[in-house]
């Protein structure tokens, strides 16, 4: 099947919906790690923490809600009712501190399912948003959050959302757990692996089956090869491993996601411009890139 995928080069200034015949829609709100880093060093590649709005077969799914989800859901709010899932990765803080500032949450219009498959207890997830939104950390309690539903899974299912869409899940090598994602429609597949690190060969085969053919692969590259051997064992991965992944699994276009939160606006184009010399159409995500499949 003949498939033509686009990806804008610089941050768009609107919101813009997929067009008739696009089979999956992905923008970028959020893609940096760790903590938000806004600033005059940050401008172009952006500073808000990890969130992905997906339009997948004409139904949205929203993967994180880092700080970047607090752009997505005032955009969001000029829809009128909403019905969809956001679907977490893991619980850490730079993956769900949007939620408290997610305006959807608070409308008790909206039906927003929240799905975490990386702890065993269904509760655990939905305690870790109330210790967020519990003093003396946040005023507003999280019994405010009458728009959203808390939904559990184990990561390595296949989940089917309410809209029909099933998604492939598989569980990734971070401190805590975390889950990666892979969504298909009419033979056009994007992956998310963020918050995952590389080296153990059992994992790693896992997830090279599992983004095998995608057209686009979300990765964790907060690293390079040069300072990973620094921060082994704190659950992310590097650019350099990225694109030998998506070599070997066959994946069209990879999209390096996490950035640490030392990396420049200049230190990323020189990241990408060295990726680039190995996989020429590789890129830096940066927010409000939009890609269409």
């Amino acid at each position: 099947m003949n498939r033509r995928l686009t990806a804008a080069t610089t941050p768009a200034a609107g919101r813009r919906h997929p067009r008739h015949g696009e089979r999956i829609s992905l923008r970028l709100w959020g893609v940096r790690g760790s903590l938000p880093t806004p600033g005059p060093a940050t401008v172009r590649y952006g500073g808000d923490t990890i969130c992905f709005e997906l339009i997948v077969g004409g139904n949205r799914v929203v993967v994180d809600c880092g700080s970047g989800g607090r752009a997505l859901g005032r955009a969001l709010m000029a829809e009128g009712p909403l019905d969809f899932d956001i679907l977490f990765t893991h619980s850490h803080l730079d993956h769900v501190c949007g939620l408290p500032f997610f305006k959807p949450a608070y409308h008790g219009g909206s039906h927003v399912r929240l799905w975490a498959g990386h702890l065993k207890d269904a509760n655990a997830h939905r305690e870790a948003i109330e210790r967020l939104m519990s003093p003396p950390l946040f005023p507003v309690k999280p019994t405010a959050l009458t728009g959203c539903r808390f939904r559990q899974f184990h990561a390595g299912e296949t989940i089917v959302l309410p809209c029909g869409l099933a998604v492939d899940t598989i569980a990734l090598n971070h401190p805590g757990g975390s889950t990666g994602y892979r969504f298909s429609h009419d033979g056009a597949v994007v992956c998310v692996i963020t918050d995952h690190e590389h080296g153990v060969p059992e994992i790693d085969a896992a997830v090279t089956d599992f983004v095998r053919g995608a057209d686009v692969m979300l990765y964790d590259a907060a690293y390079t090869d040069a300072d990973y051997g620094h921060y082994r064992g704190w659950g992310h991965s590097t650019w350099e491993e990225g694109i030998s992944l998506a070599t070997r699994a066959g994946v069209r276009l990879p999209v390096m996601i996490h950035h640490d939160i030392y990396r420049t606006d200049e230190a990323l184009d020189e990241i990408q411009a060295a990726a680039q010399r190995l996989m020429p159409g590789v890129v830096a995500g940066f927010d409000g890139m939009l890609i269409k499949i």
